[in-house]
């Protein structure tokens, strides 16, 4: 049978690609491993502080002391300018690799803020420790600037992974979240890869994924589909606030004083007041029993209120963390308040606003479909799920966790906008 021609475009063309799919599967090997193995100790020492702090509550009252050593570690590494996932976003619009010493000292730093009692969530955390381990692979293989961005974008998608166990939305959010309307779909195989082998290096430690049970989907009618969209838009206002707040946190601090020491002791010592007044520890570190229990229809009412103030006060003061795991606090809790007042069961509301608010706070609307599908045992109520998160991403602005995420596209017209998150384009 006579062979087919094939010209030596399409020969040189298939070669090429060829070539680049191995190139990214091996660097996609070897960021997933790495990065999955630190990942892996990250979530064991977060483990280890949150029980030493359950079984010892006058820890809490050293959190000033844990500032100081943050605040001492960053400055003797040089790095006292450190600006945090948003140096892992600046990393992937320049093509520039983070400094590896990014990884110990946020190992380190989140660690103190966790078994200290600080406010916090991990997956900032678990950005800037992939962001800098792949970075730093892609600095030894010499890289060009754009397969740096590629690379860094496979650590972020790693260290994801390995805390959450949800590989698939791990991998859409690095692509998803430097650039809002944008995704970097070159990136789309080896964060993919990076993202499975992490979670598969996590599961070797016995690390395995988070799970949430809902209850109580309702049907979708024309009812059901109402207060949905009601509860969505009511989710887009919190996240724009919970940003907000996140930012106004720092700035209050900074008002006081300029000293990063002085700062820290400060936002240690208010933190301390704070959590003797509510009298519960519910409000430190991520808060992921209150999370379940609220899933399970249970939650203070004004809860969402003081985690959102309780994570300001200790991100804005200096502490290392992240914010996501509060923001599916907020939502959780806000969500099982205030949806039997739309007709909606507080275990379903919970799970939905949670969600909802995630995607508000980080506008990304498709990584938070995946979350909604990865998190709730094989997507049960997956369709409210997207609907309700896809009216929050319209609803919440143009505000952000992170204040370097560019909004390359309007959410309500299909218009290029190329502002920053915080800005108020003219649409």
């Amino acid at each position: 049978m006579p062979e087919l021609p094939v010209s030596p475009h399409i020969r040189h063309a298939l070669k090429n690609n060829a070539i680049a799919l191995m190139k990214w599967l091996i660097f996609a090997v070897l960021v997933g491993l790495s990065v999955g193995v630190v990942g892996s100790l990250f979530h064991l020492a977060l483990e280890w502080a949150g029980e030493a702090r359950a079984a010892h509550p006058w820890l809490l009252f050293l959190l000033p002391v844990g500032g100081l050593a943050i605040v001492a570690a960053y400055h003797f590494a040089g790095m006292d300018d450190d600006s945090g996932t948003e140096m892992v976003i600046t990393s992937i619009r320049s093509g520039q690799p983070m400094r590896l010493r990014t990884a110990p000292l946020i190992f380190f730093a989140t660690t103190i803020t966790h078994l200290f009692g600080g406010s916090a969530g991990r997956e900032g955390a678990a950005l800037q420790l992939g962001g800098s381990i792949s970075g730093a692979l892609g600095k030894l293989l010499s890289l060009d600037r754009e397969d740096e961005r590629i690379i860094t974008m496979c650590g972020m998608a790693a260290g994801f992974s390995a805390l959450f166990g949800t590989p698939l939305s791990a991998a859409i959010f690095a692509m998803e979240v430097e650039s809002v309307g944008v995704m970097y779909y070159a990136a789309l195989v080896p964060c993919l890869l990076s993202a499975l082998l992490a979670q598969k290096v996590a599961v070797f430690f016995h690390i395995y994924g988070t799970l949430f049970l809902v209850v109580d989907v309702p049907h979708l009618t024309v009812d059901s589909i109402i207060s949905i969209i009601l509860l969505g838009i009511l989710c887009g206002i919190l996240a724009n606030l919970f940003c907000r707040v996140m930012g106004l946190g720092g700035a209050l601090y900074r008002r006081i004083t300029q000293n990063r020491w002085l700062r820290i002791v400060i936002g240690g010592c208010v933190v301390v007041v704070f959590s003797l007044l509510t009298g519960t520890s519910d409000y430190n570190g991520a808060g992921m029993e209150v999370i379940r229990r609220a899933l399970a229809g249970e939650a203070f009412p004004l809860a969402f209120v003081l985690k959102m103030l309780l994570t300001a006060l200790t991100l804005g003061a200096g502490f290392k963390g992240g914010e996501i795991v509060p923001s599916f606090f907020v939502g959780a809790t806000f969500g099982c308040v205030v949806a039997p007042m739309l007709g909606l069961s507080a275990s379903f509301g919970g799970a939905v606003a949670m969600i909802a608010v995630f995607c508000g706070v980080t506008n990304s609307p498709m990584t938070s479909i995946l979350l909604g599908y990865e998190l709730f045992f094989g997507g049960v109520g997956i369709e409210p799920m997207a609907l309700v998160a896809a009216v929050s991403y319209m609803t919440s602005g143009y505000h952000s966790l992170y204040h370097q995420q560019k909004i390359v596209y309007s959410k309500t017209k299909s218009n290029y906008i190329d502002s920053f998150s915080g800005d108020e384009p003219e649409e």
